[in-house]
């Protein structure tokens, strides 16, 4: 098993690397990490701490409608939280199309999926700003159109209760706040991160955070493998 790995400005990525019991190719280029897993020539890609901007411009050339969805961990209870980049997740049908992946990657790791939407702000929010009614109301519509397919349910703003109802796919509103949610859970309130799957593409790639310690490098490395044993059974 090979995986290519991203070194920028955070060396924690190597320590990481020399600590699993498989080959990790080091790269400092994105064009080069994306070559290497598009081409075939490594199982599986770790962004590491490279540049993201520029990774998934390359990687959008090819899959237009690829999103990301961290794979996190709180007392044993695993969940994806998408979208977590700030730049996916806008639009209704890119929610819904996060969610089908979502469900679908939930499967192939042998879970039951358990979706839950978010948006912003309680039921009786509703008139205290156009922004708040909006968010709900595209929540709404999102459930109503996927609950005939998965298990779904809208849980406005509550995320604390989505987690305690052994949700395992929490959709937020929009990627900015997926990614203010993971920073605040991973970055600050040392919650396990796995790295972040990427959905809509057949090559396997985990993305990672360029601020992630040397334990959370490690572990995204280990499920870059467990995806490429996935795989191959």
């Amino acid at each position: 098993m090979k995986i290519a790995a991203g070194v920028g400005k955070n060396m924690a990525i190597v320590q990481a690397a020399q600590k699993v019991d498989f080959e990790v190719i080091l790269t400092k280029s994105e064009d080069e990490l994306l070559d290497l897993v598009i081409n075939g020539n490594v199982d599986a890609g770790v962004r590491g701490s490279l540049n993201a901007s520029h990774l998934m411009s390359k990687i959008r050339e090819n899959y237009p409608e690829v999103s990301r969805a961290s794979l996190l961990e709180l007392k044993g209870h695993k969940f994806l939280l998408a979208p977590v980049g700030i730049d996916e997740g806008d639009t209704l049908e890119k929610k819904k199309k996060i969610i089908d992946n979502g469900v679908q990657f939930l499967k192939e790791m042998g879970l039951e999926p358990k979706v839950a939407i978010l948006s912003g702000g309680r039921p009786q929010d509703r008139g205290r700003s156009p922004m708040i009614d909006s968010s709900i109301d595209e929540a709404e519509q999102l459930t109503k159109i996927t609950k005939d397919k998965y298990r779904v349910k809208h849980y406005f703003i509550l995320i604390e209760d989505a987690v305690s109802d052994g949700a395992n796919l929490i959709l937020a509103p929009d990627g900015i706040c997926g990614n203010l949610i993971f920073r605040s859970l991973v970055l600050i309130g040392s919650i396990k991160s796995h790295g972040a799957v990427t959905l809509g593409i057949k090559e396997i790639f985990i993305d990672t955070s360029r601020s992630q310690n040397e334990e959370g490098y490690l572990r995204a490395l280990k499920l870059a493998a467990k995806l490429v044993k996935l795989g191959k059974e």
